[in-house]
């Protein structure tokens, strides 16, 4: 008899997948009780902490293989789990373009006599890459400090760099040739150029053909309106997704691909502690209190910690940053756009250094002051240059190893890339984190943000 029907379309080969995804819907019936007697934050801690002990009883039922996907129902339930998780991203995704664009459309159009585009273009650039080379620093420091790829020089795995663009086509790349193209590709910053060239064009032609383009600006607000209330909608079912999102993590990887390279994994996690109290300094130094940034912010750090996509949490830390922290709409929309493509600390910052200095130790190339130097100044410029590109993190260690002259050893990290998705959590809460505190900064240094109501 052919099977094919259940093993390739319905993905339903052994009766553990149907269990596994009756305890996961069971779990959304819990959720969905207790979403009306309890806080949102504090449901989507629960969210997460079921979810981890769902990956776990799924796992220790399989017995705990270390190829999960050699079991055949574990990859069968990580496709199901996967459906309302990343289904969940996938309408996530759906917002960012529209959002962005009409938020800063909006933003422009609306700018107040001798307010000034480009000063806040010139903020938030330097405020992206100056956190990110804290952040490079911060790896540096760590991986010294754990002796990371010491010891481990006869780990060798197949792995594959990926080819790297020069900067100045990267950024050519990132220009809106064709801004239909742009907005298909999810390539924010030509969405973000494009608008504002819009907005521009806009606030300019307002004072002599005010009545010409009324209609224009009666879209853009009432546009603005309809995707705001559309992001609400979308973000209520985010307790739901989470709770499949952590448990697929932790099917897919397993928990012996993790052993194997557990001190990388605590010293990346120790730089992204470290650096968020720098973003904690940061915030405090712009006059919020740090205490309340922390109780407003959990939701989009929690998004990005789960789903792993800076874009796809996009929606939810504009509506943060203007709701609960108080800064001006069109700052949050404009650094918050800019912040998921450039200058991430996590991705761009604290992982390339990390892996940098992980494959000299195992390669013996010697580390002096130069190289030290050299490495900060690639890691800064590269975390511009890869804006935009898939894979972020991945191409940002692809483009510092060869940067370095290191290349050639790319597949020695092939170990560490195995477990990504376990370091990518921690990255991308980090990447949310330092676009917020560069949000806060820029609109406190512009005098956009109801400090009174947070401080």
């Amino acid at each position: 008899m052919n099977y094919t029907f259940f093993s390739e379309f319905l993905m339903v080969t052994n009766y553990m997948t149907l269990i596994s995804i009756a305890i996961l819907i069971g779990m959304f019936f819990v959720i969905n009780k207790l979403s009306k007697k309890i806080k949102f934050n504090k449901l989507m801690i629960l969210s997460i902490v079921l979810g981890i002990g769902l990956g776990v009883l799924v796992h220790a039922i399989a017995g705990f293989p270390e190829d999960p996907t050699k079991v055949t129902w574990l990859t069968e339930v990580s496709k199901w789990y996967g459906l309302f998780g990343y289904g969940f991203m996938d309408l996530l995704k759906m917002l960012v373009v529209p959002l962005v664009f009409v938020s800063i459309v909006r933003v422009i159009m609306n700018l107040k006599q001798g307010e000034n585009l480009g000063k806040l273009t010139g903020k938030t650039i330097v405020m992206l890459l100056g956190t990110t080379a804290i952040a490079a620093i911060i790896g540096i420091v760590v991986g010294n400090l754990f002796n990371l790829g010491v010891g481990h020089e006869a780990i060798v795995k197949s792995g594959e760099i990926r080819e790297v663009t020069p900067i100045v086509d990267t950024i050519r790349g990132l220009l809106p040739s064709n801004p239909v193209n742009a907005m298909a590709q999810a390539n924010v910053v030509a969405v973000v150029i494009f608008a504002g060239f819009l907005g521009i064009a806009v606030k300019r032609l307002n004072k002599k053909y005010s009545e010409i383009i009324k209609p224009f600006v009666d879209l853009v607000e009432a546009f603005y309106k309809i995707i705001i209330s559309v992001s609400i909608t979308v973000i209520k079912l985010m307790p739901y997704a989470v709770v499949a999102l952590m448990a697929t993590t932790i099917i897919d990887r397993g928990v012996t691909s993790i052993l194997d390279v557990m001190d990388f994994i605590i010293a990346l996690y120790v730089s992204v502690a470290i650096m968020f109290i720098v973003h904690l300094v940061i915030i405090t130094l712009s006059g919020v209190n740090p205490i309340k940034y922390l109780k407003n912010v959990s939701k989009p750090l929690i998004l990005a910690f789960t789903s792993r996509s800076s874009l796809g949490t996009l929606p939810v830390t504009i509506e943060t940053l203007t709701d609960n922290v108080k800064v001006d709409q069109g700052i949050a929309s404009f650094v918050g756009s800019l912040g998921s493509n450039m200058g991430m600390n996590g991705c761009a910052g604290i992982y390339p250094a990390l892996m940098a200095i992980t494959v000299a130790n195992m390669s013996g190339t010697p580390m002096n002051f130069s190289f030290y130097i050299m490495l900060l100044i690639v890691i800064t410029i590269s975390s511009l240059g890869i804006a935009g590109i898939p894979g972020t993190a991945t191409m940002s260690v692809s483009v510092v190893i060869s940067g370095m002259g290191m290349g050639a050893y790319f597949p020695l990290l092939g170990g560490i890339l195995a477990i990504d998705p376990i370091l990518d959590m921690g990255r991308t809460m980090l990447n949310v984190n330092g676009t917020m505190a560069s949000a806060i900064a820029v609109a406190s240094s512009l005098d956009k943000i109801e400090k009174d109501k947070i401080s």
